[in-house]
Formats: structure tokens, sequence, C-alpha cells
């Protein structure tokens, strides 16, 4: 479920944002409390209205399971009026909360909030709905609040206050420069190998302070490199070769655009506790993939979103269902390459027994790459951090996703 509205550009953001401070500082600063009542809640097709008798505050709107509802709490509001349900919704019920107002939408069929907004005029409130699955239900349900700001002609209309502040907008941060990709042959499969942290970021540090992780993965990013050039099988390219800072999106933004079949991050794993040991493999959640292909899909370039097809003219609902297809299967091939990478690197470096493991990874969000984050070790460990820190280690675990990707490739062509 996307949260709120979509801004168009970091001005546009930034000027919303001091608008509503502006409100802020005029309500508190004496402008009167809001005391608007709920009129009337009716269901309309795949929209719930919710009229008041003045300008309404602040809202936020959130689902619940067992059983299913939408909860919408309106600051400053006073309960009361008529409800009429219909379509999705079985039952409207009203009440105090806090302070302010809770509508509780007793849903017959799950359903969620796509959008919400006011109306111009700040006392009209529509929700839209859309029916899900139950399992898209209980997705969205932990997803968190809603957030639905009045209008801001109105905020501006009440506010009492002449509290202004400038700000200096900078200016877009540009692209990251492409970096080399290793081998002449095209119709190779490209590999792209992301060396975590870097610059003024160190990551972990191991416990007598002789390591960084900075510098431990790129030492291992570079050996990765040359035993997968060594196999003749795959392209390489690396995000960083030296000691430079890249902010996660870049890290796999680099990758998409170069093309890249497989895309791997390395890291090194630290812990409170100093005998956690082992290697071990992330992938991208399911809750994770969801919400942010819901993002992606809400973005107004949505151009080479998937493998070169243009969303930019489907219908929003299309465009997420076929950005959510693409990133589930993704999702399943970059587990199939986890599970593969921990059978392979079992017999020659330290693993931990539960070696795939899945969490919502910035670094891991391409809807269209296959992308892991292998954590070769602890650095809070003192023998892994030897065994990450040595010559001979290196070799190890770099031979390991040789394996790994020589299997995955050849299983994959070998399905076409």
């Amino acid at each position: 479920m996307y949260l709120g509205w979509t801004p168009h550009g970091p001005a546009r953001h930034i000027a919303r944002v001091l608008l509503f401070l502006a409100f802020l500082s005029g309500w508190l600063s004496g402008a009167p409390s809001w005391a608007q009542v709920i009129e009337d809640v009716r269901v309309q097709g795949d929209r719930v209205i919710v009229r008041f008798d003045a300008p309404a505050g602040q809202a936020s709107a959130f689902l619940l399971g067992g059983p299913q509802r939408i909860a919408l709490d309106v600051q400053g509001a006073r309960p009361g009026g008529r409800s009429a349900a219909g379509g999705a919704v079985a039952g409207v019920r009203q009440g105090r909360h806090e302070t302010g107002a809770r509508v509780v939408l007793d849903l017959a069929r799950p359903a969620i909030v796509t959008e919400g907004s006011f109306g111009s005029d700040g006392r009209t409130l529509t929700l839209e709905l859309r029916t899900v699955d139950a399992s898209r239900f209980a997705r969205a349900a932990a997803e968190g609040r809603m957030q639905i700001l009045p209008p801001f002609n109105y905020v501006q209309a009440n506010s009492r206050s002449s509290y202004r502040e400038t700000m200096r907008v900078p200016p877009p941060r540009p692209a990251a420069e492409l970096p080399r990709v290793y081998g002449n042959d095209d119709t190779r499969p490209l590999v792209v190998i992301d060396a975590g942290h870097g610059g003024h970021d160190p990551g972990a540090i191991s416990p007598d302070g002789a390591h960084q992780e900075k510098v431990l993965t790129l030492e291992v990013a570079h050996a990765i490199k040359d035993a997968l050039l060594a196999s003749g099988r795959v392209r390489v390219a690396m995000t960083r070769e030296d000691d430079r800072f890249l902010i996660l999106q870049e890290r796999y933004g680099i990758a998409r655009r170069l093309g890249a079949d497989l895309f791997i991050s390395v890291h090194c794993d630290s812990a409170g506790n100093h005998d956690a040991s082992g290697a071990t493999a992330y992938t991208l959640s399911e809750v994770a993939s969801d919400r942010e292909a819901a993002r992606l899909a809400a973005r107004e370039n949505r151009a080479d979103i998937i493998s070169g097809v243009d969303l930019r003219d489907q219908n929003p609902d299309i465009s997420s269902i076929l950005i959510d297809l693409t990133q589930r299967e993704t999702m399943n091939i970059s587990a199939r390459f986890a599970r593969l990478l921990g059978r392979e690197a079992e017999p020659l470096i330290p693993t931990r027994t539960n070696f795939h493991r899945m969490a919502s990874l910035v670094v891991l969000k391409a809807p269209d790459m296959p992308s892991v984050l292998f954590e070769t070790g602890y650095i809070s460990n003192a023998e892994n951090a030897r065994f990450l820190a040595s010559e001979a280690g290196q070799e190890r675990i770099a031979q390991s996703v040789r394996q790994a990707v020589e299997i995955h490739f050849a299983t994959r062509l070998a399905a076409r």
C-alpha cells in the first residue's frame, strides 16, 4: 500500500513540507482548534466518502486483520452523522479515539486503500479502495498508516502565523559513472560485484581494530572478479574498484544500467556475540517486494522499468501487476542462486546452518535483476576476520562464488 501523496521532485516535496510546518506553527500559536463533526460516511462503488461540517484536520488510514477492517483516524473530529455501507464494506462504525474520531469499515471481502485525499475545501475526504486477495491484504496491513494531509489552500487560509522559511534546494545528484565491464564477448552473461561500504563509511570493524569491512569487501570482490574472469564464462563489472562511497540505490542502479544478469553485493557480518561465525546469503523478502513494486509503479517516469518494457502508458494497476510478477520471478531466481551458493560454499568456507535468509534490504530491490547479498563471514569474530583478510580465505570465497555462478548460468541455459 503506497503511503500518502507522491512528490514530483525534491523541490515540490520540500515546499509541501514547509507549507505543512507553517500550518502547524499557525495552529499551535493560536489558530482556532478544529471542532468538525462527521456528517456522513457512505460507500459509492470503490470509494468511501466522508463529509464533515467544517474543514477537517490531518487523517490517516490503516488495515487491521482478524476480522479484516479499514480504520480511519481524523485529528480533531467528533463522530456523528449517518453511515451507509456497500460494496466491499459490510458495515461502518464511528467512535472517539485519542484526539479525534475513528471510523472503522468492516469488510465483506479483502480490500486495501490505494489513495486518500481531501477535497479543496477540506470538508470531504475520499478513500479509493481496491479489492485484493487475503495474502495481499495481509502484506498491506503490515506496511503501516497512510497519512492524508489537509488541502494546502485550506492550510494557507487558516494559518495566522507569519512563519516563513527558505531553503536552498540542492541540485540533483548526478548518476554514478558506469564502471568498466571486463570481458569482450557480449553473448556472455554479466555479473556485477558490489563491494559493500566504502569512502567515509567503513562498515563494521574487527574487535582489534585491524580490519574494516569496506577494505575486506573490496579485496574479496576483486578476488571474485578474477575467479569469474578466469572461468571465461561470464563478463564482470564492479560497482566500485577503489575506496569510494556509493549510496545503496546507486549500487543496484549501476548494475541495472549495465543490464546485469546477476548482482552480488559482498559484505562482512557483525554481531555483539563474538562467537557468531560463518557466511550467509540474503535475498529480498516478499513483503518488501510488494511495497517496492507499488512505489516503482507510482513513479512519474516508469520507462524501461522492467527489462526495457515501457510502462508509461499502462494503467497503474496493470503496471503494478507487471512489476509484481516480474519481481516475484526475480525473487525466485535469487533464492535458487542463494541456495546454490550455500551448497558450493559449505565445503570451502565456514557457513551458518541457515545459510539462506530473507530480508528487506534496499540494495536488493531491483525488480528485474536476480540479486544476492553475500555476508562472507563475521568480522566481529577474530577467526573469521583473519580468514577474510587472508589471501587463501579470499580465494576460497571467490571459488565458491565461481562454482555457483557457473552452475547457475548453465542451469538457466539448459532450461531455455
